[in-house]
């Protein structure tokens, strides 16, 4: 009789508490995974993306399994649902850390345009400028294509020498040639292993 309760506490400890958590935690998983797996797919990284697919898809399949074993057990929706949410938050923050591939900063700035073009590429970033006419008279416009680790550093000049300047971030799929701060391929696995060495 004793044995029997111990048995039926442990499964209802299972079902209840453990089966959930696994879910959650494998949904979090798998959609990290995917929500990073779009991103690597949207700016070419056409080796990695299929590699994350895998994982993505066989977390995914083990979740929905356990699911369909349980599908009197309303707790299970709740933690899958709850870990797709978090899923798609932790991809974003980890895009985010990483910092991968380029952009194109495209700069209206209001004054001090010298100043701030001499700062930039004395901080090594490649520039362009286009003189062009805006509503109010004739206006300068500055492109770059940067990598994003270096977005903060290149914002912070902007700010710092044209704090009312206009501007743009695109993000840029594909360069060829040009000037690129540190002059060098950009490496994903570099930049992952540097933000959780930032972490530490």
């Amino acid at each position: 009789m004793i044995l029997n309760a111990l048995v039926y506490n442990d499964s209802d400890i299972f079902t209840w508490v453990i089966l959930p958590l696994l879910i959650f935690l494998s949904r979090i998983a798998d959609q990290s995974i995917g929500t990073m797996r779009l991103i690597f797919l949207s700016k070419g990284y056409r080796f990695i993306a299929p590699m994350l697919g895998f994982f993505e898809v066989i977390i995914w399949l083990i979740a929905v399994s356990q699911i369909m074993k349980h599908l009197d057990n309303a707790l299970c929706y709740i933690a899958y649902g709850s870990g797709f949410a978090m899923g798609n938050f932790i991809g974003m923050t980890l895009e985010e850390r990483i910092s991968i591939g380029t952009v194109l900063v495209r700069i209206i700035p209001t004054l001090n345009t010298d100043e701030l073009i001499d700062k930039l590429r004395n901080h090594n970033f490649g520039l362009t400028t286009i003189d062009a006419e805006g509503s109010r008279g004739e206006v300068k416009i500055f492109i770059s294509i940067i990598n994003r680790k270096d977005l903060k550093d290149y914002i912070s000049i902007i700010n710092e020498i044209n704090p009312n300047a206009f501007y743009t971030i695109e993000e840029v799929k594909t360069v060829n040639q040009g000037i690129i701060r540190n002059n060098q391929r950009f490496s994903v696995f570099n930049s992952i292993s540097k933000s959780f060495r930032n972490t530490k």
